[in-house]
């Protein structure tokens, strides 16, 4: 029987790390397909199942994506290598890249309910309470970055996805195995 790693090492990541990494993407798609939808369907009630969930869902990203930065650091010295010379570069930059948006998305939101009137209560739970007056900074700032960032976001992970194809069909460096913990 094989032994469950829950920390990462140089030949593949750990178990935390891989349930991270997929419930984030799977979250993530859950917020692109509702704002797709909204865009094509307007409000609908289809569009309506995955946009009524959006601050939860966005909360609980961002508690999984402090959680994952977290865990990564953690990891730093016992995750795979990104490789050498240039494309090992560009792979830990494309990351960070990754790393700084998906905070600045969940972050601007937070900006602008923190600014705003009402309360901002994921889950029920009071993170923001109600304000007499917006801050109209806030909300400005928030609003100008949330949605343009995010689709920001959504061109990153397309190349993550464009790169995790080059290495598995053109490199065939096993790249998706390390990820699947199979290294």
């Amino acid at each position: 029987m094989r032994q469950i790693e829950i920390f990462d090492r140089p030949a593949a990541y750990g178990l935390v790390t891989r349930l991270l990494h997929w419930s984030i993407a799977g979250l993530i798609l859950w917020q692109f397909t509702g704002m797709i939808l909204r865009g094509i369907l307007g409000r609908h009630p289809v569009s309506g199942f995955f946009v009524g969930l959006h601050q939860p869902i966005g909360a609980l990203l961002f508690v999984m994506i402090l959680a994952r930065i977290l865990w990564a650091l953690v990891n730093r010295r016992r995750r795979p290598p990104h490789g050498a010379g240039l494309i090992g570069l560009a792979a830990r930059l494309g990351h960070f890249a990754l790393y700084a948006v998906m905070l600045v998305v969940p972050l601007s939101a937070l900006l602008r309910a923190f600014g705003q009137e009402r309360a901002f209560a994921p889950f029920g739970i009071t993170v923001f309470p109600a304000r007499d007056e917006p801050v109209a900074w806030m909300v400005t700032l928030g609003d100008a970055l949330h949605g343009e960032v995010a689709w920001l976001l959504l061109a990153l992970i397309l190349g993550h996805v464009a790169m995790v194809i080059v290495h598995e069909w053109l490199w065939r460096d096993r790249t998706l195995a390390r990820m699947a913990g199979r290294g």
